[in-house]
């Protein structure tokens, strides 16, 4: 008995002096200034950045808040009195209402309730801001349900409302919020590209889920998650996760002990073959309620918020993901908004068109309008209209250019100083003028306004089975890939980018990626060519 205890002791003494040892190794580093021990006093973690000392979510809340309250009541009370008159800000009562005496107590009731439907309806949750149509959406419904419901409550009260300040003040109402929104994304943007007003996060998994997840993370800056540290089954300490600069924070085990040295405010569970439900629980135990937060990264990737539902049975949450439907009530929707959206900007941009084919004419010689067959929906073949920015008969010269491609991908050829682009056409295809012509395209309806981009058939046969989804909609004159970074995306992105497009597709998503498109147009950067 007394050997086996001094056995125990000498083994006991023997870890103690090997985690001594390991800990003024990590101490004396300079990229681990220091190393804390587990509660179990077993697993080390490494001490990451100081959290920051004030509640980002709660003073952006407030931000929006004030400037909510700002733009409403500009709205409300600039329709008051830009329909009513201003000498009638005070005196005009509003007949078979008791209690309101004027318009201008009216409209201060409906300044609150705005500003109370849009607290209920959490527009103002970190969960919506800063990316997403989520934010814009919930603002919509909200300021929609309460004029509904004061145009509701008028009718059946039989109070006389003038009609013109509630139609004027709804549209103008949502107009104003969502430009004051985008202004505040923004400056978020710029806030985040710095690493504040982001999500502290420490990632949870395998060694590559956890990869996966933070090249994923890193790479949208803009949604605000700022990775601290990861716990990872081997749990190597002195030492960051393979081909990241993350630091190890320990095992899977250390996870609570880890959030505590890094301040880390999310906890991202990105695979749980390694923690089991169990341990998932006591993650989420631990964790402050109000202050800290659980994510579970589901290993299916690109599927967007419509398409996920959740049902709980017997304890189980089930995630439900729904098949992409495009239902003709949706084709019908995203055809009108493609012919009257075309129209207009056809209508709109006339002159521009007449004065850019006019400069194509006298500036080389060829037809104004490239004529290319494309492949569009359902694998059909369409002339695609552009105006031309090529010498004549450049489709010839490419199989010499193929090897000094420098841009584009291992599919698409693209190249920064292409020597068959015209000067003109080296501008109109930088500011994407020469996709102007498309606008007829969608008129005639072989393309639409927004959609995968149309390929060639040479494209096509070096296509793998599933990316044949993108045929699945009308190819768009603007898409996923033309907003997100153009001749720089890999393939693989690229189809990633379109798939995703194809099975998520909405209104609102379309709206967003014209709204980008503009600004891609306007300042293109170093993407386009």
């Amino acid at each position: 008995m007394t050997t086996e205890i001094t056995r125990s002791g000498q083994r006991a003494a023997d870890a103690e002096s090997a985690a001594a040892t390991t800990a003024s190794a990590l101490t004396t580093s300079a990229a681990f200034p220091a190393l804390v021990r587990t509660a179990s006093g077993k697993i080390p973690v490494v001490a990451a950045s100081a959290p920051p000392k004030f509640n980002w979510r709660k003073r952006y809340a407030r931000y929006l808040r004030l400037t909510d309250f700002i733009v409403l009541t500009l709205v409300v009370f600039g329709t008051q009195f830009s329909w009513l008159g201003m000498h009638k800000l005070i005196e005009m009562p509003i007949p078979a209402l008791p209690g309101l005496t004027s318009y201008t107590m009216l409209s201060v009731v409906v300044v609150l309730l705005w500003m109370m439907v849009l607290a209920l309806n959490d527009t103002r949750s970190d969960r919506v801001i800063g990316v997403g149509t989520a934010e814009y959406k919930r603002i919509f419904d909200a300021s929609f349900m309460l004029f509904g419901v004061i145009a509701i409550a008028a009718f059946l009260l039989k109070v006389e409302i003038a009609r013109g300040y509630l139609l004027i003040a709804l549209p103008s109402g949502v107009a104003a919020l969502f430009i004051e929104r985008w202004i505040w994304r923004r400056w978020l943007a710029r806030q985040r590209a710095k690493g504040e007003y982001s999500a502290r996060v420490l990632l949870v998994g395998s060694e590559r889920s956890v990869a996966h997840t933070a090249r994923e993370l890193k790479r949208a800056k803009g949604a605000g998650y700022r990775i601290v540290g990861a716990c990872i089954p081997t749990g190597r300490i002195a030492g960051q996760l393979t081909d990241t600069d993350i630091p190890v924070m320990g095992s899977v085990n250390s996870v609570e002990r880890a959030i505590e040295v890094t301040g880390a405010d999310t906890v991202v569970i990105t695979s749980t073959d390694e923690l089991g439900p169990q341990r998932v629980k006591q993650v989420s135990w631990a964790l402050e309620a109000g202050r800290q937060h659980l994510v579970l990264a589901p290993s299916i990737t690109d599927i967007a918020g419509p398409r996920i539902h959740m049902r709980p049975v017997s304890g189980l949450p089930l995630m439900h993901v729904e098949t992409p439907r495009f239902s003709p009530g949706q084709r019908f929707v995203k055809r009108m908004m493609d012919l009257f959206g075309s129209l207009f900007i056809v209508t709109l941009l006339s002159p521009v068109l007449l004065v850019l084919a006019a400069i194509v004419k006298v500036s080389s010689p060829g037809p104004v309008i490239y004529k290319q067959t494309r492949i569009g929906r359902h694998g059909r073949e369409f002339q695609m209209l552009k105006f031309r920015s090529m010498v004549v008969g450049a489709e010839h010269l490419l199989d010499d250019l193929i090897e000094q491609q420098d841009l584009g991908n291992e599919v698409q050829f693209k190249m920064k100083d292409d020597p068959r682009v015209t000067k003109v056409g080296r501008v109109m295809r930088k500011f994407s003028l020469d996709e102007l012509p498309q606008l007829f395209n969608v008129l005639g309806g072989s393309m639409s306004l927004v959609g995968p981009r149309p390929p060639i058939q040479r494209e096509v046969d070096q296509y793998a089975d599933h990316v044949h989804r993108r045929f699945l909609v009308k190819p768009g004159i603007t898409g996923l890939w033309q907003v997100s970074g153009r001749s720089t995306l890999s393939w693989d992105d690229s189809v990633r980018l379109d798939l995703s497009y194809v099975e998520n597709w909405s209104v609102m998503g379309d709206i967003v990626i014209l709204l980008k498109t503009g600004k891609a147009a306007l300042f293109p950067g170093d993407t386009a060519s």
